[in-house]
């Protein structure tokens, strides 16, 4: 049913309008990537960038799938029943004004629903962003800024987001990042229709989308949203707000959702296997590794690898703090190691790798020292601390990137800028580019590791496949 929103037959745009305003970047965004039949709504005009405006939704000639919603809140009724005569079947609605704002936009709301059902018609929002898709570049947004065209890449992340200008800012964060294609955002506000479950459900089903991640204030149909994250093979990772007391009164007022207990929460998410985060960031970056990373046996521990014996250890110490252990490598390992470090240094894990990369290179022994710990079967992830500088070439991330995907080990890199900001990008780029996720704290090294463990633990244990 949801592919009435995303492939829709024939788009409307109520609000569409020429002024430099939100109705304007909407109808845009819509005419840069939709090429079924398209048709702006405004009495004020006879067309609007060269495309036939129409007075109101009756005169449109022929019927259409969806209809963008851009006017006030107070013609929602009226608008949807317009809608049924044209066989319109799904409306999204990107203005507020409704349940978050008090008694009388609940009810608003309430009345809107109530006709949209009578008559087969289904609501998206109110009060949101609408939704992208990265492959179809369908833009049913607002958003203002046009550099989405060019930064936006097809792939395989999927985001479910309750707020509507944090989806904005959260989208256009992960793009200008870069190293993360996207399969579908859907922001859904108030949800009064539409709602976090059926989206997981028909991203569990899209076969464009291999990771899914949501931003929530609350959850409709909790027991139904933990069987579908508990059943699928998909990560899936969530970031739940309103854990707080303070926190969950400011979601009430926010998109009027009622938060729910942290604790029963965090325990129902171990149970079904989502992976939970604790902010924007974190979601971005498990995301975009994910995104990155297809197999862990998670029958072993973590190997450090660095140039920093102080990083070594803080690394070490929050692996303890995430509840993992340190690899023992094997004596294999160690002696394989050792053909690369000077004659007076024995290797010791975490592997300060700094003496060896004086004598061989860092290029050299990274590239020697990763093979031989992902051939250890007591280690079944890797973290690997490096450095960026106008002396270190960028071949030996590629071929890190190749040994992770030849030993199915995830790989989590730290890369430290010492040089110029322009050589670290080109670096952390490449490294993207070759599949090797690149994280700017030590602590989101391990939090990753972490959640790839348990979101691969959960697929051991239910047998489930990709």
């Amino acid at each position: 049913m949801l592919d009435i929103f995303y492939h829709p037959k024939g788009v409307a745009v109520l609000g569409a309008t020429m002024k430099p305003r939100g109705g304007l970047f909407l109808f845009r965004n819509v005419m840069e990537g939709y090429r079924g039949k398209l048709y702006p709504v405004n009495p004020q005009y006879e067309e609007i960038l060269g495309v036939k405006c129409y007075p109101n939704i009756a005169s449109i000639p022929e019927n259409f799938d969806l209809v963008l919603y851009f006017i006030p809140a107070k013609f929602l009724p009226d608008t949807i029943r317009e809608c049924a005569k044209k066989g319109v079947k799904g409306i999204i609605i990107e203005s507020a004004g409704f349940s978050e704002t008090g008694s009388q936009g609940r009810a608003l709301q309430e009345e809107s629903v109530r006709i949209a059902r009578e008559h087969g018609i289904r609501l998206w929002g109110p009060n949101c962003m609408g939704l992208l898709d990265g492959h179809s570049r369908h833009v049913f947004s607002f958003m203002y800024q046009d550099n989405w065209k060019e930064l936006m890449k097809p792939g395989g992340v999927s985001l479910i987001v309750q707020s509507g200008m944090l989806s904005a800012g959260f989208l256009m964060a992960i793009l200008q990042r870069g190293g993360m294609g996207i399969s579908k955002v859907a922001s859904i506000g108030n949800k009064c229709d539409v709602d976090e479950t059926e989206l997981l459900e028909y991203f569990v089903n899209d076969a464009n989308t291999t990771v899914i991640a949501a931003y929530l204030e609350s959850i409709k149909d909790g027991r139904n949203f933990l069987e579908l994250a508990r059943g699928t093979s998909k990560p899936v990772i969530v970031l739940k707000a309103g854990r707080s007391p303070q926190g969950a009164k400011a979601a009430m007022s926010h998109t009027a959702s009622l938060s729910g207990e942290a604790e029963v929460y965090a325990g129902a998410f171990r149970q079904a296997g989502i992976v939970q985060v604790y902010d924007i960031n974190e979601l971005m970056d498990l995301a975009r590794g994910f995104s990155k990373t297809e197999t862990c046996s998670v029958n072993g521990g973590t190997a450090i690898l660095t140039f920093s014996g102080g990083a070594g250890i803080v690394t070490t110490d929050l692996l303890h703090d995430y509840g993992m252990k340190l690899a023992e490598l094997g004596k294999a390992t160690i002696a394989e190691v050792k053909q690369v470090f000077p004659e007076w240094m024995d290797p010791t894990h975490p592997l300060d790798l700094w003496p060896a990369c004086e004598k061989n290179g860092v290029e050299k022994v990274y590239a020697h020292t990763v093979e031989a710990v992902m051939k250890d079967p007591a280690v079944d992830s890797v973290i690997v601390e490096t450095l960026s500088s106008p002396r270190t070439g960028t071949d030996y991330l590629v071929q890190i990137a190749a040994l992770k995907k030849k030993y199915g080990k995830p790989v989590a890199l730290w890369l430290m800028g010492i040089g110029p900001r322009e050589d670290q990008e080109k670096a952390r780029n490449i490294a993207e580019d070759s599949g090797l996720p690149e994280f700017s704290e030590l602590g989101r090294c391990v939090s990753f590791i972490s959640g790839v463990r348990e979101h691969y633990r959960k697929k051991r244990d239910l047998g489930l496949t990709v």
